[in-house]
């Protein structure tokens, strides 16, 4: 669903000064009208270590070689947000998720504020070499595609660690989310190029997959000896909960970092803008009805979860304690974090 061309000019033109939606500022509105979730925070003890040891490879791989690029990724403290969603796995697996986080806050910064995603033409030659790399499946006897760049490089350092784990199931998902991310990253071009604004319902569809939520998701899996099997996967309560576990990531995501998306260029593509877009609110109002859904998802999602607990296995247990942790871990790096002040 798209808006009317008055509401879509509106929403485009710079931000409303008394929305309060800058900095700390919007930082306050979110902590003040999201409800906190009701999961114990935790953080693994070797964040410190393995912050050092996944920045150097971000330095050895080129992923980041200006200024500007270390200033963002110390800002967004990838380790700490590991961490926190993954408080007990063995630490080489935590290295292994705080480099794939360390890629898609790269990535995402080089198609948002580098210019990289303003126009599907300028990103589809990215996103070809990208895909290459990924269907190599992570071959270490194959060297990543000529011209793929630090970022095909890294990711394909990524893959290649995750197939030597021996979970070809977990490989597959992988491989499967990180396509349907840079996809996305094409759907989110394209919206730009034209001005066009989303509906909500598009909108919350395709943010499960721009988010990068989901490939996190899997190697936070991987970090655990049991998780559900094929039959596990495929059931519909399951399926449902760990899409909504992706919003909730995105949309407090996006809660907090609005403020900051709205002081330069305006960017469509978060969930505040589309509601406003839609249904034609003010600024406040979109904010707060965004809050508001992200406070009945967390209900709704608790609620989905007792049911799915009381059910399940061990793996089953050890599938909705990840997701837990996601969404702990969200809310709290999100307040830790200097990414949106």
């Amino acid at each position: 669903m798209e808006i009317d061309a008055q509401r879509r000019t509106l929403l485009l033109a710079p931000p409303i000064p008394s929305g309060g939606a800058a900095g700390s500022t919007m930082r306050s509105f979110a902590v003040s009208v999201l409800r906190e979730p009701p999961f114990v925070p935790r953080r693994h003890d070797a964040m410190g270590v393995v912050a050092g040891e996944s920045a150097g490879w971000a330095r050895d791989l080129g992923l980041v070689h200006t200024p500007a690029g270390l200033r963002r990724l110390r800002a967004a403290d990838p380790a700490d947000l590991a961490a926190r969603a993954c408080p007990e796995a063995p630490v080489d697996r935590l290295r292994l998720l705080t480099d794939l986080i360390t890629w898609l806050f790269v990535m995402d910064d080089a198609c948002d504020e580098d210019g990289l995603g303003a126009s599907p033409v300028r990103l589809a030659p990215v996103v070809a070499l990208l895909l290459e790399v990924l269907d190599r499946h992570g071959d270490g006897s194959v060297a990543p595609p000529a011209g793929a760049g630090p970022l095909g490089v890294a990711l394909d350092d990524v893959c290649r660690r995750v197939r030597d784990r021996r979970q070809p199931a977990a490989l597959l998902r992988l491989i499967s989310q990180l396509r349907e991310y840079l996809l996305a990253l094409l759907w989110e071009a394209a919206n730009r190029e034209h001005r066009r604004v989303p509906g909500s319902a598009e909108y919350v569809q395709m943010r499960r997959h721009t988010g990068g939520a989901r490939p996190a998701f899997t190697l936070t899996d991987l970090a655990r000896d049991r998780w559900p099997g094929p039959a596990g996967r495929a059931d519909p309560g399951m399926a449902a909960l760990d899409a909504l576990a992706a919003d909730l990531v995105c949309w407090c995501n996006d809660l907090f970092s609005y403020g900051k998306e709205q002081s330069r260029l305006p960017d469509a593509h978060n969930l505040v803008s589309t509601i406003a877009g839609e249904d034609g609110l003010d600024e406040e109002t979109a904010l707060r009805a965004a809050a508001d859904r992200y406070n009945a998802g967390l209900a709704a999602y608790a609620a989905r979860e007792a049911v799915l607990a009381a059910a399940g296995n061990e793996a089953v247990r050890d599938f909705l304690t990840t997701r837990r942790d996601w969404i702990r871990a969200t809310y709290d790096w999100s307040l830790a974090a200097t990414r949106y002040a």
